[in-house]
C-alpha cells in the first residue's frame, strides 16, 4: 500500500495534487489540520510499501521516519521546513530545501518539469511567497486577472487548513484533496460557479468580517502582535490574517496569538517580508514551536509566557 502523508494546507494539498496528476495511483491518505505535522506515526507498518511525505517537518517526524525505514519501506520526502538530522538510509530519497522563497509545491513542480505550474503558483501564493509567485506568473505569461485568481485560490485552500481540530475546518483536507485531485487546470474552478472555490470564498468572507474589531496588543517599530479569542472563526482566520498583516507592513515582524481552550495560545509568526528569516528560530525557543524561516508557530504558549515571547520577538528583529 502506498501512503501519501501531507500537510493539510495549500502547499501540502497542491504538492500531492501535482504528484497524483502526474502519477494517478490509488493511495492511503494521511493528513490533518495545518499545525498537525507529526503525521508519519500514523503509517501502518504492516501494509506500507512506499511512503510519500509532503510538506511536513522531518524534524518533527524523525522517530517515525526511522521506524518506517528500518522496516525496509521506501520513502520520498519533500519539504521546506527545518529538517533536523536526516536519517541515513538507502530507502530514503529527499527533496528538501529550506530557502525562504521555496515551498514544497514548487519543489514538486520543478521535479515534474513544471507540468502543472498554475497549481504550483497558487500554492506559492497560499504560502505567502507573493514575490516568487508573481515572478513565476510573469514567466508563464499570466495576466493580472489570472494572478489574482490563483492568489485567492491558494489563500483559500491555505485558510481551510487552520483550526485546532478537523471540526474547525470547513472541509477536511483529505476530502478537499479528493475534490481537486483530477483538476489539471485550476482556472476551471473559476468558471464553475458550483466549485469548491466559491464555497471557501463565502466561508472566508464570513470569518474575515470579525477581524475589523481586532486592535493590536503590541505595535512598535519592530513588531505587531494581535490576540484573537477562543472561537472557531479566529482559529480558521489566524494564519491568513498573519500573512495579510505581513504584506501590509513588510518591515515588521508579526505575530497572531489565538486563545486555546486550555488557556494557552496558538501562535503564528511571520518574519518581516523585507527579511524573511528567523521565524523558526524565535518559535523553537518555546517547547511546542517550529516552522520555517519566513513563517513559524507555537502550538501551546502558556499565558504566563506571552510577554517573554514578545521580548524574544522584539530582541531577535531589533538588529
Amino acid at each position: 500500500m502506498i501512503y501519501d502523508v501531507f500537510n493539510g494546507d495549500a502547499d501540502g494539498i497542491i504538492a500531492l495534487i501535482q504528484l497524483r496528476l502526474s502519477n494517478p495511483v490509488e493511495s492511503k491518505l494521511i493528513t490533518g489540520v495545518k499545525r498537525d505535522n507529526s503525521l508519519l506515526k500514523h503509517v501502518d507498518l504492516k501494509d506500507a510499501t512506499h511512503v510519500n511525505a509532503l510538506d511536513i517537518s522531518m524534524e518533527k517526524n524523525t522517530d517515525a521516519l526511522t521506524s518506517i525505514l528500518n522496516k525496509g519501506v521506501t520513502v520520498f520526502y519533500c519539504d521546506h521546513h527545518r529538517a533536523g538530522v536526516v536519517p541515513k538510509s538507502d530507502y530514503l530519497t529527499t527533496l528538501v530545501d529550506t530557502s525562504s522563497e521555496v515551498c514544497t509545491s514548487l519543489l514538486i513542480s520543478e521535479m515534474l518539469g513544471n507540468t502543472y505550474i498554475n497549481w504550483a503558483i497558487a500554492a506559492a501564493y497560499g504560502d505567502n511567497l507573493i514575490a516568487t509567485a508573481n515572478k513565476l506568473a510573469d514567466k508563464y505569461n499570466l495576466d493580472e486577472q489570472q494572478k489574482s485568481f490563483l492568489n485567492e485560490l491558494g489563500t483559500l485552500i491555505n485558510y481551510n487548513g487552520y483550526g485546532a481540530s478537523l471540526n474547525d475546518l470547513h472541509i477536511e483536507p483529505a476530502t478537499l484533496f479528493c475534490v481537486l485531485r483530477y483538476t489539471s487546470d485550476p482556472f476551471s474552478l473559476l468558471i464553475n460557479k458550483n466549485s469548491v472555490f466559491y464555497k471557501l470564498q463565502s466561508a472566508y468572507q464570513a470569518d474575515y468580517a470579525n477581524v475589523a474589531a481586532i486592535s493590536p496588543y503590541i505595535c512598535n517599530d519592530i513588531c505587531e502582535v494581535y490576540i484573537l479569542p477562543c472561537t472557531a472563526w479566529a482559529r480558521r482566520i489566524s494564519g491568513v490574517y498573519g500573512n495579510e498583516l505581513a504584506n501590509k507592513n513588510p518591515a515588521k515582524a508579526h505575530a497572531v496569538l489565538t486563545l486555546n481552550e486550555d488557556g494557552s495560545y496558538l501562535v503564528s509568526v511571520r518574519a518581516p517580508l523585507n527579511n524573511r528569516t528567523g521565524a523558526d528560530e524565535v518559535c523553537c525557543k518555546f517547547a511546542t514551536g517550529g516552522g520555517r524561516k519566513a513563517a513559524a508557530g507555537i502550538n501551546k504558549l502558556a499565558k504566563a509566557d506571552v510577554d517573554v515571547f514578545i521580548e524574544v520577538l522584539n530582541y531577535f528583529y531589533d538588529k
